[in-house]
């Protein structure tokens, strides 16, 4: 009986991770990233190619998964919503990890929604994800100098 137990769980555990490469993408690298106590898993964005691709006809995110963009330059920024399907939110960070601004962004828009500083990353997330976990500008996300760098 435990024996049914222990392969029902990893199966359910199987199923979830498919579900979750499958919201973020099938094969794309992740980073580990956090902000105070919550984790985020974070498909990169480093090249102008994925850069411009972006979330573009995803469906959906997981639990805790978005997409790090990495610039190669710290300027202000500024992300659209051109064919994608699901509401996010994006927070603009410094090179010194540090959260700038967070823009709520409609699904399948043209408007710009842009750093108010100077920013290396723009880290996108299901809409109210950093609302509902308490992060706010100021706030510092840890883990960033273990992305690749833009290319």
């Amino acid at each position: 009986m435990r024996r049914n137990r222990v392969r029902a769980g990893a199966r359910a555990l199987a199923v979830a991770a498919l579900a979750s490469s499958l919201a973020l993408g099938a094969d794309a690298p992740t980073i580990t990233l956090s902000a105070g106590i919550h984790l985020i898993h974070a498909e990169f964005a480093t090249t102008f190619d994925t850069r411009a691709q972006g979330l573009m006809y995803r469906k959906s995110l997981a639990a805790n998964h978005g997409m790090l963009f990495v610039f190669p330059e710290v300027a202000r920024h500024c992300m659209w919503m051109k064919n994608t399907l699901v509401p996010l939110s994006v927070a603009f960070i410094d090179e010194q990890s540090v959260v700038v601004n967070i823009a709520e962004m409609q699904p399948q828009t043209e408007d710009s929604h842009c750093a108010a500083a100077p920013a290396r990353y723009a880290l996108e997330m299901s809409q109210g994800w950093f609302a509902a976990k308490g992060i706010a500008p100021g706030a510092k996300i840890t883990g960033l100098q273990q992305a690749p760098p833009p290319r």
